[in-house]
C-alpha cells in the first residue's frame, strides 16, 4: 500500500515571542514494513533547521526561531510504501537490549489497579509471552474507552485507568505499564494511521511495542484491538509519549498559544 501523509501544524501566540524551538519526531525511517519514497519538511522563511537523532535513533529535526514572531506554520508531506507484517517489526536497529524497557517512567508507572490487570491477563495466558500480550490489549482496550479530549499529554497510565476513558495514547500508556510489571518490554510507538472511513485527522496516532522471544518486537495498537497494518506508518519509539512525541518545544515570550493541526492520510494500492 502506498501512504500520502500530509499534516499542517500552526502555533500562534497572544503577543510576539522573541524564541522559539521545536524539536520533531515527524520524519519515518526504513523498515522491513515501510519505505519511505519521499519526506519533505517545510518551514518559515525565518526559521533553522537541523537533523540528527536521539539515543531511541529516532530522526529528530530540530526547528530554531531567533527573531520577534506570532506564528509558526510547519508542513510535512510524505509518501510511504507499506506492506503487511502481522505486527512484527523488523529491519531497524536497536541501540537497546530488551531489558532497557522495562524501566519504569512518571507516565508509565504502574498502581494496585494496573498490576491488577496485569495479573488477571497473565493469569488468563497460556503462559506465552505472545498470548499474554494480546490478553492484555483487549483488556486495556475493554476497561479504556475511546475519547477524544478528556485526557493530556500529561495523563499517566495510572490517570487514564481510574479515568476509564482516553485516546490512543493513554491505551498504549496502560498497555506498557502493565506489560512491564508482568516482566514483558514494552514500549511506546507513534506514527500515521490511515482509516477507510476518515482520512483527515486531529492529531497523528500511538501504538505500544512489546517485545516477544523469538520474534522480536512486535506491535500492539490498543485503541483499534490489532497489530499494526500496512496502514500504519511507524516514525518513533520510546519509553512513553515525551520520548516519541511528535513535537516538543520551548519558547521565550508570546503569551497564550493556540495549535492548530490539519492532518489528512490517504492510502492507494501499491504500484507495480
Amino acid at each position: 500500500m502506498r501512504i500520502q501523509i500530509t499534516q499542517q501544524t500552526s502555533y500562534r501566540y497572544a503577543g510576539p515571542a522573541n524564541y522559539s524551538m521545536q524539536v520533531l519526531r515527524v520524519r519515518p525511517r526504513d523498515n522491513g514494513g515501510q519505505k519511505v519514497l519521499f519526506w519533505s519538511l517545510s518551514v518559515p522563511h525565518f526559521a533553522n533547521v537541523t537533523q540528527g537523532e536521539d539515543a531511541f535513533g529516532n530522526p529528530l529535526d530540530t526547528l530554531y526561531v531567533s527573531r520577534l514572531h506570532s506564528e509558526v506554520t510547519l508542513m510535512i508531506s510524505a509518501e510511504v510504501e507499506t506492506v503487511d507484517t502481522g505486527g512484527i517489526l523488523r529491519g531497524v536497529e536497536e541501540p537497546f537490549a530488551p531489558v532497557f524497557f522495562l524501566r519504569e517512567t512518571p507516565l508509565t508507572a504502574p498502581d494496585d489497579a494496573i498490576k491488577a490487570l496485569a495479573a488477571s491477563a497473565l493469569a488468563g495466558s497460556d503462559g506465552s509471552p505472545l498470548d499474554l500480550a494480546h490478553r492484555l490489549m483487549e483488556k486495556v482496550r475493554d476497561v479504556i474507552d475511546y475519547r477524544i479530549g478528556e485526557t493530556r499529554a500529561e495523563t499517566t497510565a495510572a490517570e487514564a485507568l481510574a479515568h476509564g476513558y482516553g485516546v490512543c495514547q493513554d491505551h498504549a500508556h496502560v498497555f506498557i505499564s502493565a506489560a512491564r510489571h508482568a516482566g514483558l518490554p514494552a514500549r511506546y510507538a507513534s506514527g500515521y494511521l490511515w482509516e477507510p472511513r476518515d482520512t483527515e485527522y486531529e492529531a497523528s496516532h500511538a501504538w505500544a511495542e512489546a517485545y516477544i522471544e523469538g520474534l522480536g518486537w512486535v506491535g500492539f495498537d490498543v485503541a483499534n484491538r490489532i497489530c499494526p497494518t500496512d496502514a500504519h506508518v511507524r516514525v518513533a519509539c520510546g519509553l512513553d509519549y515525551l520520548e516519541a512525541a511528535p513535537a516538543r518545544g520551548l519558547r521565550r515570550g508570546g503569551g497564550e498559544e493556540t495549535l492548530e493541526v490539519r492532518l489528512r492520510v490517504d492510502a492507494g494500492a501499491t504500484q507495480q
